[in-house]
């Protein structure tokens, strides 16, 4: 019996997209494909590889209507935003951009005597799986450098958004790339675990939940394919004593709300040095109330649903434990909150550690705020995390921001700005956020293997 894939739409809990899983033996034939197109691929010069990459990167822009439209239907992304092409061209074309540096061979030594040197080699063929929270950025950020450094690609992208596989499949292919370069493939999770335990990749990139990684590394484990994991975070804001208020509330509180909060690196927990939490409350209370939940296609929406009802049912399960241990909620529950997928964004006070919500990953438009009274409050707090994907400090003392950062369990610190990623540094992680090394050349080395030469020059 072939097993199919739906799409339930966030808006209204309609099927919008639904497609057949490919089959295991179909699915084995195409890695293949891709396996006997990678040596000609990569035999290419870089910059044509560069130039085909480009192209179809171009190619989503140009069709940027569908992107928009197609995420408000999948994962509830208003349509305000205008989807995620900035952030999917800033990161292609910065790849493109240090790609010839980033290869280029490390010379060790040029003489008479010897030639020695360390070249940079494809792995083969590179599995993305993508996830549906930021399903354009985060899939390109592998499929960009992967195909430029020589790699074929095949991509299994979540069922919230099975619909960007196909347009990255189009862009492509009208980009001109040769067959077998690059694959879409609706995929099981069973069928995705048996290639990998089969040892069909020559990398594995995954992003997803922990539970999701840990099955990517249980499949590998004894192939020696390298899998490289960003599972989520919990990550935190600190607000310094010396910090311009206004400018941490209305960035700390978007990291936390927008997207409806499903953002790996969004906001999850804040701490306000005690002599301006009374003041932070105050304001980020009344920017959440001045958001307008309501429906993504609609242009006044400045916060649509979850992606779907059982992440929103998560969220009001944390929220609840919270309250049911003392918290205190901020918002009361707006019109269009539906108890399904909608959910009333959330400010919680007097919150502690011990409550969920300032543990477990919440994935949603709830944030919990705790007042400090200092530096080691502060690190000791947000260090107390199973995760570590990024943090932000608010303060106008770089040095003290270095010396906290120092101290601190996490893949990237930021000052004066949260939830985003910068191309050119390294995205990764720590702890249960998983390992990996993401863009920048790190990411062209993570996705390409050493190869060493050692020539001895004979002279008759």
């Amino acid at each position: 019996m072939t097993k199919t894939i739906k799409c339930i739409s966030p808006i209204d809990g309609s099927t919008y997209a639904e497609r057949s899983c490919v089959a295991l033996d179909a699915a084995r034939e195409a890695v293949a494909s891709a396996k006997g197109a990678q040596a000609a691929w990569a035999a290419l010069p870089l910059q044509e590889r560069i130039d085909l990459v480009t192209k179809a990167v171009a190619e989503i822009g140009r069709t940027q209507d569908r992107m928009v439209t197609e995420l408000a239907h999948q994962m509830g992304r208003p349509v305000r935003y205008g989807g995620e092409f900035g952030g999917f061209e800033e990161r292609a074309s910065h790849m493109a951009l240090i790609a010839e540096a980033s290869l280029a061979p490390i010379v060790v030594e040029e003489s008479e005597a010897f030639h020695r040197k360390i070249m940079r080699e494809p792995h083969g063929v590179v599995l993305v799986v993508a996830p549906w929270n930021y399903p354009y950025m985060t899939a390109i950020n592998t499929i960009a450098p992967a195909l430029i450094a020589g790699n074929t690609v095949v991509l299994k992208h979540a069922s919230q958004t099975i619909l960007v596989g196909e347009h990255l499949a189009d862009a492509f292919e009208a980009a001109g790339l040769p067959e077998g370069v690059f694959t879409n493939l609706v995929l099981d999770h069973q069928t995705t675990l048996t290639l990998i335990a089969d040892g069909s990749f020559g990398f594995v990139n995954f992003t997803g939940s922990v539970g999701g990684g840990r099955a990517m590394e249980e499949a590998a484990a004894g192939t020696f394919t390298a899998v490289a994991t960003e599972l989520g975070g919990k990550d935190p804001g600190y607000v310094r004593a010396d910090a311009d208020l206004d400018a941490a509330v209305d960035t700390l509180i978007d990291g936390a709300m927008f997207n409806s909060g499903q953002c790996c690196c969004g906001i999850e927990r804040i701490y306000v040095h005690e002599s301006l939490y009374d003041s932070f409350v105050e304001k980020a209370v009344n920017l959440v109330r001045s958001y307008k939940l309501g429906n993504p296609l609609e242009q006044d929406t400045t916060i649509g649903p979850m992606a779907h009802i059982r992440f929103a049912e998560e969220v009001r399960a944390q929220i609840a434990e919270a309250v049911a241990a003392g918290a205190k909620t901020h918002i009361d529950p707006m019109p269009e909150d539906d108890g399904a997928a909608y959910l009333t964004p959330q400010i919680l006070t007097d919150v502690t550690h011990d409550m969920r919500i300032m543990r477990d990953e919440t994935f949603g438009p709830a944030v919990g705020i705790m007042p400090v009274v200092d530096d080691e409050e502060a690190i000791r707090l947000m260090n107390d995390s199973q995760f570590g994907l990024t943090c932000s400090l608010w303060t106008n003392d770089i040095d003290k921001a270095m010396e906290i950062g120092s101290r601190l369990e996490t893949g990237t610190v930021f000052m004066n700005r949260c939830d985003y990623l910068d191309p050119a540094l390294c995205w990764t992680g720590c702890k249960d956020t998983g390992r990996g090394a993401g863009l920048s050349v790190l990411g062209y080395h993570a996705l390409t293997r050493p190869k060493s030469y050692h020539f001895k020059k004979l002279t008759s």
